[in-house]
């Protein structure tokens, strides 16, 4: 491979999953763009069976990379495959993604318009049958219209679906590995990047479809975690800016209640509120938790 002529580097953190990151690999090799101008690295965040074999399937169709280390949570596996990448751009996703064959193209012309930005994607429920799956992307998707409305002055991306130069994330540091589950370290890393003074830039047409099944209990634990990891980022974030903790004001959490009712989905709206009433207060709970709680915790995946 020709890395002179090597434009992205999609990274890919993986634990456990063999199944999805094999419809994951076989999404990027169906992408409609020049194979000589990307790779792939996979990072086996210390799986418990060898995830080699799903790699080795797709050698001969798109340049791929395996990096195995022991279990130390997606931040660290993002960073391990980011220092092993020789692309001009890194560009980041999750093992139970799929990306659409236009996903790359959308992305350059992100940095067509920005060079220096961190460049965002749009994400879609790949389980729109699923009632928790789909009010947890209804929380993004709301997210991202509050934080995201202007595309050229973003503030917020989810970690499975963002890009951006490959010097300027070291520069910036990449992620921060003292989060103490795999929650909130994709908010504080565009927090930083754009502390360091660079943009953010958003590319809808840069599509992923996730699946992440959710039940009632692993929707509660996944946002009491998001609650945990908000109080870290609060605490970094301050100690960075010398700045309290911004509450957002209540018309955000109204709007946030009453969003399903202006979506089209296969669950009645009441549902999904419920839902995501239901989401603020784990959030809320997994927050004070961690305010007073000194214990260590372990790193897990969402």
């Amino acid at each position: 491979m020709k890395t002179q002529n090597l434009e992205f580097s999609i990274v890919i953190p993986t634990y456990n999953r063999p199944e999805r990151l094999e419809r994951c690999l076989s999404s990027i090799a169906n992408l409609d763009y020049s194979q000589d101008s990307f790779e792939v690295v996979v990072v086996d965040d210390g799986s418990q069976q060898s995830l080699l074999p799903i790699v080795q399937q797709f050698e001969k169709k798109i340049a791929i990379r395996f990096i195995r280390q022991d279990n130390a949570g997606p931040a660290s596996a993002r960073n391990k495959g980011a220092a092993a990448a020789q692309g001009k751009y890194l560009v980041f996703t999750d093992d139970d993604c799929q990306v659409d064959s236009q996903w790359l193209t959308a992305i350059a012309q992100g940095f067509a318009h920005s060079p220096q930005a961190l460049v965002g994607g749009y994400t879609i429920n790949a389980l729109p049958e699923n009632a928790y799956s789909t009010a947890s992307q209804l929380l993004i998707d709301y997210i991202y219209s509050y934080y995201n409305i202007q595309p050229e002055q973003a503030t917020f991306f989810a970690s499975n679906n963002f890009a951006m130069s490959r010097e300027l994330y070291h520069e910036v540091g990449g992620f921060d590995t003292d989060f103490p589950l795999a929650a909130g370290e994709d908010r504080e890393f565009c927090d930083r990047w754009r502390y360091h003074g660079y943009p953010m830039w958003y590319a809808p047409a840069a599509k992923i479809h996730h699946a992440h099944w959710l039940t009632m209990r692993s929707f509660w634990r996944q946002h009491f975690n998001y609650g945990r990891g908000a109080y870290h980022f609060h605490q970094i974030r301050g100690d960075r800016t010398e700045t309290g903790i911004k509450v957002e004001p209540l018309t955000f959490y109204w709007q946030l209640l009453t969003f399903p009712f202006s979506q089209s989905t296969q669950h009645p709206p009441i549902v999904l509120g419920g839902s995501l009433f239901l989401s603020q207060v784990a959030n809320a709970l997994g927050f004070f938790r961690e305010k007073f709680s000194d214990k260590s915790l372990t790193k897990v995946y969402s």
